[in-house]
């Protein structure tokens, strides 16, 4: 979060961690699919353009950090 601007979003809905993940795409270098974020936008192993939560309570103790409720 030091290299540049950053952007903090948080994602609602059905299935939301599952699809947001595969939005995301994978996070091995080998594995990137074009279409996703991760396989559209990666520059270099090491720096993570995206993350992302995989369990709701993860994603509950994130936002909390950056959101007030």
């Amino acid at each position: 979060m030091n290299s540049g601007p950053f952007l903090v979003m948080v994602w609602e809905g059905l299935n939301v961690i599952k699809t947001g993940r595969v939005r995301l795409g994978e996070t091995s270098q080998a594995d990137l699919k074009p279409g996703t974020i991760r396989g559209d936008f990666y520059i270099q192993v090491g720096r993570n353009i995206i993350h992302g939560s995989n369990f709701v309570q993860s994603a509950k103790n994130k936002t909390s950090l950056w959101f007030k409720p």
